[in-house]
């Protein structure tokens, strides 16, 4: 993800910057290839958008696609809204961008995540770029961040302990002193770009479900693969699975910290057993 979003912010940076919005505009149906913005909300966009790209095809769409990894680690409920406002701008009679008060609140939730894997926040994205919120623009919705906050969330992180075939009283060891532990099958893709891509495959089982939420549990795992592409990649070589034992906590804030990673592998009767004696198992 890291490559391909320095790449797009190499070839947007000067258009952003020289974007003259007295410049006659059209309305185009945003089509179904740019998945990006395909459920935004809204079916029409103006060309040319605030990078200045009024190529549909050859620039629009493409360009849209460097996004996609970014979104897909869920780093703020309203990260979608704020690129589409910009790489798709809603078609009305007035040109309407992002707030300022948006701006701040994605970069404050996705710059760690670009962090994570040696980046900044692009600067064609400053937020002071942005109107106030006095003006005409799009600001961030209350709720969705509330609702945002309540939930766990996975964060960059140091990567967690990994123990291979691991006596019984240290896995029980681990399940005691953390609040969840689960099973979950690690699977890496050759993605044709040659940048691995990494999945949750199958369902995620609980052994200790502490604090997690059964329906949010895999994208979270997910979402954590996704953010922690340096650890995700020694986990699992391109074109493998593995199936893992995982356990960790929920701090106060709701960051979700992975802590210890059993490879459970078919040989491994010590994994076996001590998820069969956990439910007899006193801490």
């Amino acid at each position: 993800m890291a490559l391909f979003f320095t790449v797009a912010l190499v070839a947007m940076t000067p258009r952003l910057l020289a974007f003259d919005m007295s410049q006659s505009t059209r309305c185009v149906t945003i089509p179904n290839q740019m998945r990006v913005c395909k459920d935004v909300g809204y079916s029409e966009m103006r060309l040319p958008n605030f990078l200045g790209h009024s190529n549909l095809e050859k620039e629009v769409v493409p360009r849209s696609e460097d996004w996609r990894p970014l979104l897909q680690t869920g780093c703020h409920p309203q990260a979608q809204t704020f690129l589409c406002s910009i790489i798709a701008p809603v078609c009305l009679d007035t040109f309407i961008q992002p707030c300022r008060s948006l701006c701040m609140a994605v970069r404050d939730s996705c710059a760690p995540v670009l962090a994570c894997q040696g980046h900044l926040w692009p600067e064609v994205f400053h937020c002071d770029r942005f109107p106030t919120d006095e003006d005409t623009c799009l600001t961030p919705h209350g709720k969705f961040n509330r609702f945002f906050k309540d939930l766990p969330k996975p964060v960059c992180q140091n990567c967690p302990t990994v123990q291979s075939f691991p006596a019984v009283k240290t896995v029980l060891s681990a399940f005691c002193h953390h609040d969840f532990a689960v099973t979950a099958k690690l699977h890496c893709l050759r993605r044709s770009t040659g940048q691995p891509e990494f999945q949750v495959q199958g369902r995620v089982e609980f052994i200790r479900q502490g604090p997690l939420l059964p329906y949010d549990t895999q994208l979270l795992l997910q979402e954590w693969l996704l953010i922690n592409l340096r650890c995700a990649g020694a986990l699992v070589r391109p074109g493998r699975s593995q199936l893992y034992v995982l356990t960790g906590s929920v701090l106060p804030n709701g960051v979700v910290a992975l802590t210890h990673l059993f490879p459970w592998h078919k040989k491994d009767a010590g994994i076996a057993l001590a998820t069969r004696r956990w439910k007899h198992h006193r801490c």
